[in-house]
């Protein structure tokens, strides 16, 4: 039988699954100079931390947000 500790456990692991599988996936597609939502250019540093990146930080809130509302 299941005791507390077992559930909260099985809870926590489904939360870090989740969470693991919204991240952002290795790609072999270059990082984009300029947002493709809205051509302003994207940082050099954005680039080399988030190698195929094709958004802006800005961009990329706005469409985390949009995520988070409709899920």
């Amino acid at each position: 039988m299941a005791d507390v500790a077992d559930i909260a456990n099985d809870v926590e692991q489904e939360r870090i699954a989740r969470i693991l599988s919204n991240r952002p996936q290795p790609t072999d597609q270059p990082s984009a100079i300029d947002c493709k939502e809205c051509d302003l250019p994207i940082t050099e540093a954005r680039r080399i931390a988030l190698p195929g990146v094709q958004t802006c930080v800005h961009c990329q809130e706005i469409n985390e947000q949009r995520f988070k509302f409709h899920h």
